[in-house]
């Protein structure tokens, strides 16, 4: 209501009113859906070597060193 006249939508219910669910209205949680390497799935891959192995669920991938060559691993 730019005016306080009531002119405005029915409710407050009109785009952009209220605060919203942010990102489109999907709360996908901490890692957000489709990304690459979202979700307790997916691989650990080294960056100098090439090695990959399976993401444990818990433990970030850049806390595991390559069995290899013992670099940081990234995640796929």
């Amino acid at each position: 209501m730019p005016r306080g006249d009531g002119t405005g939508p029915p409710g407050g219910s009109g785009p952009g009113t209220g605060r919203g669910a942010g990102m489109g209205g999907a709360r996908r949680g901490r890692m957000g859906g489709s990304r690459s390497g979202s979700g307790p799935e997916g691989e650990c891959v080294c960056p100098k070597c090439g090695t990959v192995t399976p993401h444990e669920v818990g433990i970030p991938c850049f806390f595991k060193q390559c069995p290899k060559c013992g670099a940081k691993m990234v995640r796929k």
